[in-house]
């Protein structure tokens, strides 16, 4: 990185915090603070509650994820819009009925006070979890590739959003996420312009297709029942739909931003806005992702992307096998890249792209070979490189300037859902655990002051959490694989109060607990893939809660 670069950087995030500050200072009450004064408009509301939803995982992780895996990850969205609309006509109008802070204290008044209290209790423990993983997955690829402290990078990443978290509250964390989104579009349409530029004269886009698709990087639709395959059109719409139902209906990061709406039909519109721009624009981070794949079959790329996995290596005793096979890969990428430049001017020859399939399966050998061979010399390392594909790429190949302005596009998108997460966090703590159980009479002004201290709290233990986290196989798999645990016992929960009016408190409580024990019991043994999970969840509780009250009614019949 150049001056250029630190300046963009610098400037960019500073004006976030900084405007985010003035805009929403002197909250005097907890409405203003925890519902933004019930002021937001549609385009507010749809911009904030997609950029709570892509966090820096999502443009740090899903273009590796099309790098190695291509487009198919686009049929976990696939549920979204479905979701959106069932919340548009059962939840919000509920919701704003009552006029809710939070989600779970309508939960209370439909069941009792310990059936809120767990609920709110389940989304703390994910959420926060989560938050972690939000300031973590940006600062352990900087810290990898630009060498810098990882704990320096947690702590600068989580002070700067708390600074105007605490400051403004809902009202701050909505105001900052439409300069976040609109940073995040320019920045991500700059790189895939920039990519296309960068191929071959003779590559047009039509052509760069192509040659995605001879290595099977455009293969975006899976009608296999293959419950292996975590991806499918079923997955996207049964399991994604029920994933998205939990994490837009019932999660307070996301509650949050709809409930600041001026009214039930400008939340309606902001929900239904993110539920059909969402699946083009992870589809287009994709593409973005698929672009990269196509400007590395004409140029070198690493046999492994995380640089610090290539330095351990290179400095053991293996550092000579390693080097046989770098020479290996270079080889088979200049055979490629000949292969590539035919294959464009001539798409109809099936026997080119026959040979390109088949150098890319051995490329796929080479790489697998060179994750050995890391492991070999340094067992802790991260060979798993998707997370690292990205912003290798964004720091050897944009030019001065637009690599700050994409390493700000990392880091906003880092801010803005972590500052959603504390938001929610601290005002589900305050409202259904603090203040549901302090029974003094006190001003509003002390509990918008409880809140903050929430808020610095929550956010303290976020940097703690992404101080001591480990990297999974990929980012963004990990947080939705830490909602899936989670969310459909929660979803199942709300779909009992809203539609099985005879279930009562007692039922759900128990039926919830045995649920989350079966579900985390299920993800370790690895029985489904984590997609499932959700359904699954789903239909446990509302199934158990349905039978104990039976054998409650039951027996209640029997005293009669």
């Amino acid at each position: 990185m150049v001056l250029l670069d630190w300046i963009v950087l610098l400037a960019t995030l500073l004006f976030i915090v900084i405007y985010g500050s003035w805009k929403t200072r002197g909250s005097k009450n907890v409405r203003d603070f925890i519902k933004g004064g019930s002021e937001a408009k549609w385009w507010t509301i749809g911009l904030s509650v997609m950029a709570t939803q892509a966090s820096a995982i999502t443009f740090l992780s899903t273009p590796g994820q099309a790098f190695h895996s291509g487009m198919g990850f686009v049929q976990f969205y696939f549920g979204l819009p479905i979701a959106m609309i069932i919340i548009c006509m059962v939840f919000i109008p509920i919701y704003h009925k009552l006029n809710v802070y939070t989600a779970y204290e309508y939960l209370e008044s439909r069941f009792d006070l310990k059936t809120r209290s767990l609920a709110a209790i389940l989304f703390l423990i994910q959420r926060g979890l989560a938050a972690g993983i939000t300031i973590f997955a940006p600062a352990i690829i900087l810290s990898a590739v630009l060498g810098w402290d990882l704990l320096t990078l947690n702590i600068i990443i989580g002070v700067l959003v708390i600074i105007y978290t605490v400051s403004g509250g809902t009202k701050a964390v909505s105001v900052t996420q439409k300069q976040q989104m609109a940073i995040i579009f320019i920045g991500m349409f700059a790189a895939f312009f920039i990519i296309l530029g960068y191929l071959p004269e003779d590559v047009t886009f039509s052509k760069a297709i192509e040659i995605a698709g001879a290595s099977g990087k455009m293969e975006v639709l899976d009608f296999s029942f293959d419950l292996n395959n975590r991806y499918t059109v079923w997955t996207g719409f049964l399991g994604g739909t029920f994933l998205m139902l939990s994490y837009f209906g019932t999660d307070q990061s996301q509650v949050q931003r709809y409930l600041s709406g001026k009214s039930i039909r400008e939340s309606q519109l902001g929900l239904l806005f993110n539920g059909f721009l969402k699946v083009p624009m992870q589809f287009f981070i994709l593409l973005v992702g698929v672009m990269v794949f196509v400007f590395y079959q004409f140029n070198n790329s690493p046999l492994n992307f995380n640089p610090s996995a290539t330095n351990a290596v290179k400095e053991s005793k293996y550092a000579e096998d390693y080097g046989a096979l770098e020479k290996n890969h270079l080889n088979l990428l200049k055979e490629k890249k000949q292969l590539q430049l035919q294959y464009a001017e001539f798409p109809e020859q099936t026997e080119l792209g026959n040979k390109i399939s088949v150098l890319q399966k051995q490329e796929i050998a080479y790489r697998e070979e060179a994750k050995d061979l890391i492991l070999k010399a340094d067992s802790n390392q991260e060979v798993n490189d998707k997370d690292y594909v990205f912003i290798h790429f964004i720091l050897n190949n944009l030019p001065r300037g637009l690599i700050g302005l994409l390493l700000a596009v990392i880091l906003s998108a880092a801010m803005s859902s972590t500052a959603s997460e504390l938001n929610a966090l601290a005002a589900t703590t305050t409202m259904d655990l603090y203040k549901r159980n302090d029974h003094k009479e006190r001003e509003d002004i002390y509990y918008v002051s409880v809140t903050k201290w929430f808020t610095l709290a929550w956010g303290v233990l976020a940097i703690l959490v992404a101080s001591i986290a480990n990297l999974f196989d990929n980012l963004i798999q990990l947080v939705n694989i830490i909602g899936s645990i989670f969310y459909g016992n929660i979803l199942g929960i709300f779909l009992i109060a809203f539609f099985i009016r005879y279930v009562k408190g007692n039922a759900v409580f128990i039926a919830a607990l045995i649920t989350q024990l079966f579900i985390i019991w299920i993800y370790f043994m690895d029985v489904l893939p984590y997609l499932w999970l959700n359904l699954l969840g789903c239909v446990i509780v509302m199934l158990l809660a349905v039978l104990i009250q039976f054998v409650k009614g039951m027996g209640s019949t029997k005293k009669l």
